[in-house]
C-alpha cells in the first residue's frame, strides 16, 4: 500500500512540479558552487577547471520499496576514474542500505522512513584497486529522504475545557492540538481542524482554538457538552489523512439565579431557651452551592426578639433571641424576606409567582419555668468585726408560670457565712467577719417552688467585707539596725519602717516609749524613722543586751498604737558599714515552748517518784505479812578469822572500839565451818564491837530500804597467849606503846625532829584484850 501511495504521489501534478523545484535547487547549488572554484588568470579573464566530483545530493522517496539487486538513486562522477579504479562509500547507511557498483552507480537496498531518519551523510572515495591509494580526496555527500504522506494526526488524551455560563459569544473555551509526524514544511504535515458537531454553540479555526458563537450558555439546563472534532492533513485538498476526537466542555456557575421560599407560610412551635434554633425556612436556588448568596431579612418589629441567618446548604435558620413568656403573648405573626444580588440575572428569574416571602407562625407553648429573681446578681457590703445587725440585705424571686407558686430560698455551702430566711430571703451573718482573712465572699442562693420537685433557679450572690481600723501596725526593718564599733555619735545605724494589715493604713508615727542614753529617734514623717547613735564606745566583746522600746501609732479611726522591741547588735564593721562581723545581744527570758517543756518533765519526774514510792510502800506490806505467815527467817553465819589490814586499818577505822573489848565470855561464835581455813583462836569478849553487830542486825530486820544484813560477822582478834607477841601495829599508835624513842635525842640535831614526834617520857604498857 505504501508503495501504491507514492506512486500515486509521483502520477500527481504536483508531485512533478516539487520535484522540479529540487532539482533546479540542485542545479543552482551546483552552479555557485563551481563558480567558487574558478580562479581569475592575470588578464582578469575567469577560466572554469573541472571538477573532480560532479554531484553534491542524492533523493529518495521514504517508504519505496527497492529492486531484489537493489535501486538505483544516482551516480558517482569522478574525472580522474579509470578501469584501475573503484569507488567506495563510507558513512550513514553505507554497504547496508546504500552500496556504489563499479560503475559507481549508488543504489538503496531497504525502504526508508523519514520520520526515523531523514538525512543520511555519507563520503565517497576513489581508490586504486592495485596500490590502494586513494586517487582523490574523500567527497561528502548527503541522501535526503523525501517525505510521503503516511502518518495521521493524533490527539493527546482526554481533551477537556470549561466555560461559564452566560460568557459572551466569541469567549475562547479551549485549544486542541494534534501532531502529525510527516514532514511540517509539507502538506503532508499541516493540519486543518474542523467540528463534528456542536456548531450552533462552538466553533474551532485551524489553530485547533475552540469558542463560543452564542451567550446563551446555562448552566441550569446544560451544565457539558461532547464536542466531535476532526484533524485533517493536506489542507485544502480532499485527500489526506484525518482523525477525531471527543472534547469535553464544561459549563461553570455563576450566580445568575436568585434565592426564593419553598414555601410562603411556615408555622413552628417553641419551647427553647434563647440563643437555639426555632427551625429552618428552605430555600431555592438553582445555582450551584458556592454561588448561593441569599440575604434574609426580618420584619421590622420582630427584629430584637428574633434571628436569621443562612445555614451551610443556604437555607435560612430562624433563632430565639430573647425568652418569651407563654402568659404574655401565645402566638407571634410576622414576615421573613430574601433577595440576592447576582452577576446577572437568568431569563428565569423574573414574574410575579417567586416567593421572596414568607410568613412565619410562632406558637409559644406553656411550660413550667423556674422561679426568676429580680436580679441575676446581687451585691452586698458589711464592715468586719463585731456587728450591731446581722443583717446583710435580701434577695427576692417569683414564679413566672400562672400557678404562682410560693418561692423557698437555701444556701447550699455550709462553709458560707450568711445565711438566708426561708420565706423572706433575708440574708444574715452566721459569724463575726475579718477581712484580713477573706475580703469577699461569693455564694449562691437557691429559689425553689414550694412544691415537691419544685423548678430551681440560682442567683450569684457577691459579699464584700469592708475594713475597719482593727490592726495595730508592726514594725518592719528591725533586722537592719546594728551599731559599728567604730560608729561616732550622730551617726544614722538603720531606717524602720511599719505596716499595717488594713487596708488603708494612716501614716504611721514613730516615738520612743522609753529614753534611751545611747539612741534616739527621728520620724521622718513618711511612714519611717532613723535611729541615731547618741554616744560612740560600743564594743563586741561586751556582751550587752541594746534594747529600744518604739511607740508606733497608726492616725487611724480608732487610732491604734502598739510597742514594738528593737534589739540592737554591735558588729565588727568595714568601710561603708559593711558588717563582718556580729555579736548576738544576750537572750533574756524562755520562750512558751520551753516553759512547756520544762514542767512536762518535771510533772514527768515527779509521777515517777510516786509510783516507786507506792511501790516500795506495798512490797514492804506484803513482806510483814510473809513474815508472819511462814515463821522466824534463817541467817547465815560466817566467821572471819583473819588478820586485819596492818597500819592501814588505824586511818580506815576506828579501832579503839576493838582495843576496848571487855573480857567476856558470855559471847560464844556459833559452830560451823569457816569460810576460810580453820584456826583456833579463843573467844572475843562481848564489848562494844558485839553491840553493834546487834544493832546493824536489828536494823536488818526493821529496815526493809537498808542494806540487807544477812551475815553475822565475827571478828577474832588476837590474844595474849600468843608466844611471838603481836604482829599487829595497832598498838603503835597508841600512847602506852613499850617502845622508847629518847634516844634519838642522843642522835645529833640531824634527828631532832623526829625526835621531837617521837621521844615521849613515860613507860608503855601492853594493851590486853
Amino acid at each position: 500500500m505504501m508503495k501504491q501511495s507514492a506512486w500515486r504521489q509521483m502520477t500527481e501534478p504536483c508531485f512533478w512540479a516539487g520535484l522540479l523545484v529540487i532539482l533546479c535547487d540542485l542545479s543552482m547549488a551546483l552552479d555557485a558552487h563551481h563558480a567558487l572554484k574558478l580562479p581569475s588568470t592575470q588578464s582578469g579573464v575567469l577560466q572554469r577547471h573541472k571538477r573532480a566530483w560532479k554531484w553534491d545530493k542524492l533523493y529518495v522517496f521514504e517508504e519505496t520499496a527497492p529492486q531484489p539487486l537493489g535501486e538505483k538513486i544516482g551516480k558517482l562522477d569522478n574525472t580522474l576514474y579509470s578501469e584501475s579504479a573503484r569507488y567506495i562509500l563510507s558513512g550513514q547507511g553505507a554497504n547496508t542500505e546504500f552500496t556504489v557498483n563499479d560503475l559507481g552507480d549508488i543504489l538503496f537496498h531497504a525502504k526508508l522512513d523519514r520520520e526515523k531518519q531523514s538525512i543520511y551523510k555519507l563520503s565517497a572515495s576513489l581508490i586504486n584497486i592495485q596500490t590502494k591509494e586513494k586517487l582523490d580526496k574523500d567527497e561528502p555527500f548527503i541522501i535526503v529522504v523525501l517525505d510521503i504522506n503516511d502518518s495521521e494526526p493524533v490527539f493527546p488524551p482526554a481533551l477537556s475545557g470549561s466555560i461559564s455560563e452566560s460568557s459572551r459569544a466569541g469567549t475562547t473555551v479551549m485549544t486542541v492540538k494534534a501532531t502529525d509526524a510527516d514532514d511540517p514544511t509539507t502538506q503532508n504535515g499541516r493540519i486543518e481542524y474542523k467540528l463534528l458537531n456542536g456548531t450552533d454553540l462552538f466553533q474551532i479555526n485551524n489553530e485547533g482554538v475552540i469558542g463560543t458563537t452564542k451567550d446563551t450558555l446555562d448552566r441550569e439546563k446544560h451544565n457539558q457538552y461532547w464536542i466531535k472534532v476532526q484533524a485533517k492533513d493536506m489542507p485544502g485538498s480532499n485527500k489526506g489523512n484525518s482523525a477525531t476526537t471527543i472534547v469535553t466542555i464544561n459549563i461553570t456557575d455563576i450566580n445568575d439565579n436568585i434565592a426564593t421560599f419553598k414555601t410562603g407560610k411556615d408555622i413552628l412551635k417553641l419551647d427553647t431557651k434563647p440563643g437555639s434554633e426555632i427551625g429552618i425556612l428552605g430555600v431555592e436556588d438553582r445555582d450551584e452551592i458556592q454561588n448561593k448568596d441569599p440575604t434574609f431579612t426580618l420584619q421590622q418589629t420582630y427584629r430584637e426578639m428574633f434571628g436569621i441567618r443562612p445555614n451551610n446548604d443556604k437555607d435560612g435558620i430562624l433563632s430565639l433571641k430573647v425568652p418569651l413568656d407563654y402568659e404574655t403573648v401565645k402566638t407571634y405573626i410576622f414576615s421573613v424576606f430574601v433577595d440576592e444580588h447576582t452577576v446577572s440575572k437568568s431569563p428565569d428569574n423574573q414574574g410575579p409567582n417567586l416567593l421572596k416571602k414568607a410568613q412565619v407562625v410562632i406558637n409559644v407553648i406553656d411550660v413550667d419555668e423556674p422561679p426568676v429573681f429580680n436580679q441575676t446578681e446581687y451585691k452586698f457590703s458589711i464592715y468586719e468585726g463585731p456587728y450591731k445587725t446581722p443583717i446583710i440585705g435580701a434577695v427576692s424571686a417569683r414564679d413566672p408560670d400562672k400557678t404562682g407558686y410560693k418561692i423557698r430560698y437555701s444556701i447550699e455551702d455550709p462553709h458560707c457565712p450568711v445565711t438566708v430566711d426561708p420565706v423572706q430571703g433575708h440574708l444574715s451573718l452566721k459569724r463575726q467577719l475579718d477581712r484580713e482573712q477573706e475580703s469577699s465572699y461569693t455564694f449562691q442562693v437557691i429559689a425553689q417552688e414550694d412544691v415537691i420537685n419544685g423548678q430551681k433557679s440560682y442567683a450569684m450572690v457577691n459579699l464584700k467585707v469592708l475594713d475597719i481600723n482593727d490592726n495595730v501596725p508592726e514594725l518592719t526593718n528591725g533586722s537592719y539596725v546594728y551599731v559599728c564599733e567604730g560608729d561616732e555619735p550622730g551617726t544614722v545605724i538603720g531606717i524602720i519602717g511599719a505596716h499595717d494589715q488594713d487596708e488603708n493604713s494612716g501614716r504611721f508615727r514613730f516615738a520612743l516609749a522609753k529614753k534611751s542614753s545611747n539612741f534616739s529617734l527621728h520620724d521622718h514623717q513618711d511612714n519611717t524613722a532613723s535611729i541615731v547613735l547618741k554616744q560612740g564606745g560600743f564594743s563586741t566583746e561586751r556582751s550587752v543586751e541594746y534594747m529600744l522600746e518604739i511607740e508606733i501609732s497608726d492616725g487611724g479611726t480608732p487610732e491604734q498604737k502598739s510597742i514594738n522591741s528593737l534589739h540592737i547588735k554591735v558588729c565588727t564593721c568595714q568601710s561603708g558599714r559593711r558588717t563582718e562581723y556580729c555579736r548576738a545581744y544576750a537572750q533574756t527570758g524562755v520562750s512558751v515552748s520551753a516553759l512547756l517543756a520544762i514542767l512536762l518533765c518535771i510533772v514527768t519526774i515527779l509521777v515517777i517518784v510516786i509510783l516507786i514510792v507506792l511501790r516500795r510502800h506495798y512490797q514492804k506490806d506484803d513482806l510483814v505479812a510473809l513474815g508472819k505467815s511462814s515463821g522466824e527467817m534463817h541467817e547465815q553465819l560466817v566467821r572471819y578469822d583473819e588478820e586485819g589490814g596492818g597500819e592501814m586499818d588505824t586511818n580506815g577505822y576506828d579501832v579503839s572500839i576493838l582495843t576496848s573489848a571487855c573480857h567476856d565470855s558470855s559471847f560464844q561464835p556459833a559452830p560451823g565451818p569457816s569460810l576460810y581455813a580453820m584456826v583456833k583462836k579463843p573467844p572475843a569478849c562481848k564489848g562494844d564491837m558485839a553491840m553493834m553487830i546487834e544493832v546493824k542486825k536489828d536494823e536488818a530486820d526493821h529496815d526493809r530500804e537498808g542494806i540487807p544484813y544477812d551475815t553475822l560477822h565475827i571478828y577474832g582478834y588476837e590474844g595474849t597467849e600468843s608466844l611471838a607477841g603481836s604482829l599487829s601495829s595497832l598498838d603503835s599508835s597508841s600512847t602506852a606503846s613499850n617502845l622508847d624513842y629518847n634516844f634519838l635525842h642522843e642522835w645529833g640535831p640531824r634527828f631532832s625532829t623526829l625526835a621531837e614526834l617521837y621521844g615521849i617520857d613515860g613507860s608503855d604498857t601492853d594493851s590486853s584484850y
